[in-house]
């Protein structure tokens, strides 16, 4: 049998930490491995730990889920985040993902979700929820977001129909072998476009180039 997905959360509400424990309590493949209320004492436990996910709430008081998310980026590059978010938290998830987010996970999301999302993030994915991901595509387009460091202006980069396809099915939470059946394509040939799509959006992961096209408007429609 293989080893559990190592999980962690940090949350600063009791309910939710509790509620996260219980679902993760239910799941064979799933072991969570520490809860923190605030972002000081994430790091610290972080470092002890280990965990291979941490699920990360963006609103805590003192240091914020993004100064935590960028900690981590920053130390532990092999952990993956998945943000823990609400509906009006569109910008914060957009910043999430620039940073290196894994994804994002609604607070009421259900169990199914919840182990999917983890295990998704786990192997590399990312997870994106349909049911959101039109408000942030929305936002996007309204609203400038702070802090973005791209290089490059958004109608000096372009991507081809095939990158197009091929990022849509990263979007979508698709492992480069799915990708490729769904394209007829060999992932030796997913992973070119990739590094392709990298290059051209100046990002270094599945989850930044997401984001880094969201920002653009150079997702297709999913």
């Amino acid at each position: 049998m293989s080893k559990p997905i190592r999980v962690m959360v940090v949350d600063d509400h009791p309910i939710v930490r509790e509620g996260l424990r219980l679902m993760l309590a239910s799941s064979d493949d799933l072991q969570l491995v520490g809860a923190a209320a605030n972002g000081e004492t994430a790091l610290q436990l972080i470092a002890e730990v280990q965990p291979d996910v941490v699920l990360l709430d963006m609103r805590m008081p003192g240091m914020d889920g993004l100064k935590v998310l960028a900690q981590i980026r920053a130390n532990w590059r092999q952990i993956a985040v998945v943000i823990l978010t609400t509906y009006n938290e569109d910008e914060l998830i957009l910043r999430g993902l620039q940073m290196g987010a894994s994804g994002y996970l609604l607070k009421e999301s259900s169990l199914e979700t919840l182990f999917q999302a983890i295990r998704a993030a786990a192997r590399g994915g990312v997870i994106i929820q349909p049911e959101a991901l039109a408000r942030v595509l929305a936002h996007t387009t309204e609203t400038p977001v702070r802090g973005v460091s791209s290089a490059s202006p958004s109608n000096s980069v372009e991507l081809t129909r095939r990158e197009q396809e091929v990022l849509a099915g990263v979007v979508r939470g698709e492992r480069s072998k799915e990708i490729a059946k769904r394209l007829g394509i060999t992932e030796r040939t997913v992973r070119a476009y990739l590094t392709t799509i990298y290059t051209k959006l100046n990002v270094d992961s599945r989850a930044s180039a997401v984001a880094a096209a969201l920002e653009r408007g150079l997702l297709p429609e999913l």
